[in-house]
């Protein structure tokens, strides 16, 4: 069975009742025997393999489970490469930084999820916004890297994410705290497509939203890109997403406002990711970076999430328009000449600087000390 507009939402529910066995036993093993600072040191290594290199190094129990995560999507093909290179060929700055952005505000608008960041300490809470936003980042833009598709790159990062998905489980597991009847299993594998088609589909909404083209074909490659992601994060093939941009662009609208609500944890992760974003986007084009990341997110969920409303937001439609204001708001603001309002995109130039800003945030992720940080805890602490 493969996912289909009829049976999302069913599927899914059932979805939030699974979560990633082998990887779950693993990291169990690994945190019973008080493993947890070696394998940190591990995780940070696996970001760098490739499937030329010697395993034989690590410990047997990981080197198997490393193996055993090569093999590729079933029925994944060179055309499916192709499909996806085509895309970050001509989108990968601005997709890379709105799924760094209104994806990961999109994340937060799932309950479920937002408390599940918040409460795990330096992966998410007062500790951990530098960290998991500058790693996200990482991934985002590592995905579109010329290669990354077949040189065992892009497997290995997702690899990471998803035994760091599973220290989760095991530590909210362990604190005795989770409500699985009323929550279902953490980093559920709902959680997991449900974020797929967040970083997917809704990203392709967001850049039409901004007013950028993104051909049929490039639509296609992106979700092959994440139809790939989707695999090597640990989910059954019936749960993965369909490389069909259009039909899980229906799915995920059937039941998007099912899932997204406003809630305390997501208006709070919301507030550090802004936060964190504001000292690579300094004055007024923070202002201009968050009135884009309204428009990208549309009014309705920029609100759950608590994106503060400014001027330059209440300008937006005009300035879609091409109203005057453009050019106080697309040149004067962000330091250039003003530009005749006529077939102005008015977001042009703050998505160059937020997509330039977004490299530096990966720039920080690789060489600041919040790369040495354990991305585990052995117990769940909260750090509210």
């Amino acid at each position: 069975m493969t996912l289909t507009a009829a049976n999302f939402a069913a599927e899914i529910e059932a979805a939030n009742q699974a979560g990633d066995p082998t990887a779950d036993e693993l990291v169990s093993d690994l945190i019973d025997n008080r493993e947890i600072d070696g394998v940190n040191a591990l995780f940070r290594t696996i970001g760098t393999l490739k499937p030329d290199m010697d395993l034989s190094q690590l410990p047997p129990r990981l080197a198997t489970f490393l193996k055993e995560a090569e093999a590729e999507p079933p029925g994944w093909s060179d055309e499916d490469v192709r499909a996806a290179e085509g895309f970050f060929a001509h989108h990968h700055g601005e997709a890379s930084m709105l799924q760094g952005t209104a994806g990961l505000i999109g994340t937060y608008l799932a309950p479920t999820g937002a408390f599940t960041l918040r409460s795990t300490g330096r992966l998410g809470g007062v500790e951990g916004p530098g960290r998991r936003l500058s790693q996200s980042s990482r991934l985002f833009v590592d995905m579109g890297n010329k290669g990354a598709l077949t040189d065992g790159s892009l497997k290995a990062n997702v690899t990471k994410v998803r035994l760091v998905h599973a220290s989760v489980r095991q530590l909210h597991k362990k604190s005795g705290e989770w409500d699985y009847a009323k929550w279902g299993e953490p980093v559920s594998q709902k959680y997991t497509t449900g974020a797929i088609c967040v970083f997917s589909v809704q990203i392709l909404q967001a850049m039409r939203n901004l007013g950028l083209e993104v051909s049929k074909d490039d639509a296609h490659g992106f979700m092959c890109a994440w139809h790939y992601v989707n695999h090597y994060l640990g989910t059954p093939e019936k749960w993965l997403v369909p490389k069909d941009a259009e039909l899980v662009d229906r799915m995920w609208s059937s039941v998007r406002d099912d899932e997204w609500k406003k809630t305390d944890d997501g208006v709070f992760m919301t507030r550090q990711a802004l936060e964190f974003y504001k000292k690579f986007l300094p004055g007024p084009s923070h202002d201009a970076f968050i009135a884009m990341v309204r428009t990208a997110l549309t009014d309705k969920y920029a609100d759950m999430a608590g994106l503060p409303k400014s001027v330059l937001d209440l300008a937006a439609k005009p300035l879609a328009a091409g109203h005057s204001l453009v050019s106080g708001v697309g040149g004067g603001l962000l330091g250039g000449g003003a530009q005749k309002a006529t077939g102005v995109n008015p977001y042009k130039e703050i998505l160059g600087v937020a997509s330039k800003a977004f490299n530096d945030v990966e720039h920080y992720a690789l060489t600041h000390d919040q790369d040495d940080q354990p991305q585990m805890h052995q117990e769940l602490g909260d750090n509210r």
